[in-house]
Formats: C-alpha cells, structure tokens, sequence
C-alpha cells in the first residue's frame, strides 16, 4: 500500500476555496482513502492508497472536491518516495546561509519539458535564486517571499503545468508524517 502526500493548489488562503481540514480528511475517506491527516491549513493531506496511478488519484480528488465544495482546485500528488527524491535533490542543501523558511518548491503537475526549462533557467531572478528539474522547481526568497519583485504566475504560464508551492520546513514535515504513516 502506498502513502501518498496530496497538496491541493489555492485553497484557504483568501475568502474563496475554503475547505475545512476535517471536512478535507472525511472526503478522503469516501474515496477509499485510508488514515487521512492534514498538515496545516492550506490543504496538505496524507493517506494510504492502493492506487498506484497518482495522476488518477489527483482528478479523483479535484473531482470530489468540486462535487463536495463547490469548487475546483488543482490537486499535486507525490508518494513517499517521490518527497524522498524531493528532498535529497535540495540543490540548496549544503549551503549554511539558506533560511528553510525562505526557500519553495513548487510542485508541478508533470514535467514541462526540456525547452519550457531552459527559458525558466535563462530568466534573470536576482537576488532570488531557481532550480528546476523534472516535476520541481526549487526558489530560495533570500529577503522573504513577501518582498520578492518575482512572478510566479508569469513563470507558471511559461511552464505550461499546474503547480503548488511549499516551504522546506512544510516539505520536510510532510516527508516525516507520511514515512511515519509507512511504517506504522
């Protein structure tokens, strides 16, 4: 059985896509979803599933949110092992200067491409810093993502994909709920 980490895109942080994480954990239930918990507010839930599709647990899940909420929200699914690749291709993990509150990674929906991150690498950021590989892209904020000049909307068009982003001490707590989940 596989633990699977649900990240849900644009939920709960303005009057609109509200969802209540108890609210959260029982529709996850209704799907077959087992031992669902969230992690914080901003719709983070973990659960153990037998599907091994995660693009198919995704819809599963946005479709259900729409139905129950009213809404439509993207839904990023990664198993356990995936966070764990995650987490060991930090580019930023040998650096001491680097505030893990200050750094993202944005979760994407699927690989934008070769050519899609070129052009996101070619952009010049400072003094904000980017890494993209694959299905992530990492961002260290070093004066705080609340005064950063940097556009994510515009980079997400560029990439083509939906994503969600986390902060590395959400990344990090998220890998260690669902490692416990797995050995429990």
């Amino acid at each position: 059985m596989n633990v699977v980490i649900a990240m849900l895109r644009g939920v709960n942080v303005g009057p609109h896509n509200r969802i209540k994480m108890q609210d959260l954990r029982a529709l996850c239930g209704t799907l077959k979803l087992r031992d669902a918990q969230t992690y914080v507010q901003s719709g983070n839930v973990i659960f153990r599933t037998d599907e091994r599709d995660c693009t198919k647990l995704a819809k599963r899940l946005e479709d259900a949110i729409e139905k129950k909420c009213g809404f439509r929200c993207d839904v990023i699914c990664r198993t356990t092992a995936e966070m764990k690749k995650v987490v060991a291709k930090n580019p930023f993990a040998k650096r001491r200067d680097i505030h893990p509150g200050k750094l993202l990674v944005t979760f994407l929906s699927d690989d934008p491409g070769q050519g899609a991150r070129a052009t996101i690498r070619a952009l010049k950021i400072e003094p904000e810093e980017l890494w993209i590989e694959g299905r992530e892209c990492f961002v260290y904020f070093p004066n705080g993502m609340g005064r950063s000049k940097f556009s994510w909307p515009k980079i997400g068009k560029m990439l083509n994909v939906s994503g969600t982003g986390r902060n590395w001490n959400s990344v990090t707590k998220m890998l260690e709920l669902a490692e416990k989940m797995g050995t429990s």
